[in-house]
């Protein structure tokens, strides 16, 4: 978990504050799912997005402010994350429907 942890913030004397949690990673690691999802299956977007929403959600209630994604708020990100997911579970219905329904 230290790979997730920022840099202490100072305050306005000069004292650390505790570190806060930043999973930026699962941020990007769903950016390449939706990127690979040309090649591979939506199950990995739904993953990914899935454990990017899940520690999005723990460090917005551990105190998460701001994230170094590109969306910088951390309720924009789980905005994201969800319409990844939702698109990943619509992908796999889709595929799912069309191996079903060949004749």
């Amino acid at each position: 978990m230290t790979a997730f942890v920022s840099a202490p913030e100072r305050d306005a004397l000069g004292s650390a504050s505790k570190a806060s949690l930043d999973p930026l990673r699962f941020c990007v690691y769903t950016t390449v799912a939706v990127l690979a999802w040309i090649v591979s299956a939506p199950v990995m977007m739904m993953a990914m997005s899935g454990l990017g929403f899940w520690m999005y959600s723990r460090a917005i209630r551990g105190g998460l402010t701001t994230t170094k994604c590109v969306l910088k708020r951390p309720r924009l990100v789980l905005g994201y994350l969800a319409a990844v997911f939702l698109a990943g579970a619509g992908g796999a219905a889709f595929k799912i429907a069309a191996v079903c329904c060949r004749h």
